[in-house]
């Protein structure tokens, strides 16, 4: 199992007993009015698509939260290749609470399933390069940290995790600061003054700026925004491995490559996590 640092078990059951709340509320009177408390169920996750399979290790807690008698038998992992028309596992127990939890699970698997589907394709784009896809901050919002997962478990990197864990200077800070060097100097005071040890990145959207950066000195990333492929490669030579690089910006499946190719080290795409399509997944009781 993929576990990155966010994934504390705290944050994820402090996750699903929020959502939980949210759909069942009081209770789920459809099972509770229509199926008698003891009814035996199974029921099984039909893959009605073609990708890659994600939120598997979410789906048992979000059962075992509902019901800590529900038993889960995994017939895929969370990264495997799925083909429509298998089975990705069986859940059984008490029926009520298998519906009950049906939809928290499902709502969390396709889109999981989805982010992991398409930074599977896109990481493959990029093999043969050193580049690594990054994700974004353009996630949505309490379902951070289940977005972020599915992009690990598709092969692709998180960047920062939040505004709290690294300092990540971009144009409106530069320019509320007064210039990238303000900027720079300004985060560094600050980090001094809050004893906090973080990683300091800067936005930079021309070869001026970049150049500006290298003479100033003092950060760790510099992101290229927006910028051609021409600059782009100019950049990557006048920063020449003294900083870490990241391309961000109106990156698309049809420049992913190009942009690699100019030798930047990280590429970072918010549309991994904001417009991903689902994964058509389906819980079917067996009868």
């Amino acid at each position: 199992m993929i576990s990155p640092a966010y994934l504390t078990e705290e944050a994820i059951h402090l996750f699903i007993q929020s959502a939980l709340g949210e759909d069942i509320g009081e209770g789920d009177h459809s099972s509770l009015g229509a199926i008698p408390k003891n009814t035996p169920c199974k029921a099984r996750l039909l893959v009605k698509d073609e990708g890659v399979i994600a939120g598997l290790s979410l789906a048992e807690k979000i059962f075992q939260q509902v019901d800590p008698a529900l038993q889960v038998t995994y017939f895929k992992h969370d990264g495997d290749l799925v083909h429509r028309g298998e089975v990705a596992f069986e859940v059984t127990g008490q029926a009520q609470s298998i519906l009950s939890a049906e939809r928290l699970v499902l709502n969390c698997m396709q889109r999981m399933s989805g982010i992991a589907t398409h930074t599977k394709a896109l990481c493959q784009m990029l093999e043969g390069t050193s580049t690594k896809l990054l994700d974004t901050r353009k996630t949505t919002p309490n379902f951070r940290a289940m977005e972020k997962w599915a992009v690990a478990i598709g092969g692709g990197q998180n960047h920062r995790f939040a505004l709290y864990d690294m300092v990540m200077l971009k144009d409106n800070h530069i320019d509320m600061a007064g210039g990238v060097q303000k900027a720079i100097e300004n985060a560094h005071r600050y980090l001094k003054e809050k004893n906090k040890d973080l990683k300091i990145e800067i936005e930079v959207r021309n070869l001026k700026e970049v150049e500006e950066v290298i003479r100033v000195g003092g950060v760790d990333t510099i992101m290229l925004d927006n910028m051609s492929l021409n600059d782009m490669r100019k950049s990557v030579h006048l920063i020449n491995g003294k900083y870490k690089t990241e391309a961000s910006g109106g990156i698309t499946e049809n420049t992913l490559r190009a942009v690699a190719e100019t030798g930047v080290d990280f590429i970072s795409m918010g549309a991994l996590t904001h417009s991903t399509k689902s994964l058509d997944l389906s819980l079917k009781v067996v009868k």
